[in-house]
């Protein structure tokens, strides 16, 4: 009986001592006070480079209607495009970019855009449209801007961003704030470059995260919260007692089982 007191108490303070350890890491930022000129240096650069594969909402406009008609997609399937979604009755669609990185412009034809932003697409296809329009209107939107959360979060999820300036601050919050048991010293950033996964570390804990080249994310990126030692701890726990009930089960089957073909034994002797 000692002994397991003895125990006892011990689980009992170290879960206290790994609880203390764990609120000191709860605050997002915690040394911001220390660096006050980070708020001058906020890293800008969030704009979204255009990969293979993506898919883009492109739409022209002018004064005069019929002028851009041309250069808008027709309400059927077009050989580079896909259906993203219904609006209404109306079909909207998105060009696809090719593995080369070109996408096929109605009447301007193809042209390059991996690596270029949607801003830059525009204000080329606005130069190239201005031949023959008199000030069109061009706008080029990202449709396939999703990011992915995991891990530690209230909701694990895929979110679907309706803005190109979207941080990781910005998917946390979606996927509803980390969970009280989610490291924030070290969040997992998995990203896509020219056909090759990176990752990278970021530390919410840290002001310096607002300066870090992946404050902003791009589409297809994986964000993932890893767990702290109490989850892991809680987590084996579990694991090894749902192992030694199974165990428990099985010794009690088996011990039935045998008990009642002794029973039967001594019955049928008799």
């Amino acid at each position: 009986m000692e002994k397991k007191l003895s125990l006892m108490m011990t689980a009992l303070i170290a879960l206290l001592l790994t609880s203390c350890g764990t609120k000191k890491e709860l605050a997002y930022f915690s040394n911001i006070d220390n660096s006050p000129e980070v708020l001058d240096s906020i890293y800008a650069d969030y704009a979204v480079k255009i990969k293979p594969a993506d898919e883009l909402l492109i739409s022209v406009w002018s004064e005069v209607a019929e002028a851009t008609q041309l250069y808008n997609l027709p309400q059927v399937a077009y050989a580079e495009a896909g259906d993203v979604e219904m609006t209404g009755n109306r079909k909207v669609l998105s060009y696809i970019v090719d593995p080369d990185g070109y996408i096929s412009f109605p009447v301007v034809g193809k042209i390059k855009v991996e690596g270029m932003t949607t801003t830059q697409v525009a204000d080329l296809l606005t130069e190239r449209i201005s031949n023959d329009v008199r000030d069109p209107l061009v706008r080029v939107q990202m449709a396939n801007f999703r990011v992915n959360v995991m891990g530690e979060v209230k909701e694990p999820q895929t979110v679907t961003v309706m803005t190109e300036r979207f941080s990781v601050l910005d998917a946390l919050s979606a996927a509803g704030d980390l969970t009280v048991y989610g490291r924030r010293d070290n969040v997992l950033l998995i990203r896509e470059n020219d056909g090759k996964r990176t990752y990278h570390r970021l530390d919410l804990t840290k002001a310096d995260l607002l300066t870090s080249p992946y404050f902003y994310l791009q589409q297809n990126d994986v964000v993932y919260v890893e767990p702290d030692a109490v989850r892991r701890s809680n987590a084996e726990y579990n694991q090894n007692n749902s192992f030694k009930v199974q165990i428990i089960s099985a010794t009690i089957s088996a011990v039935s089982v045998i008990a009642s073909l002794v029973i039967a034994l001594v019955i049928n002797k008799k």
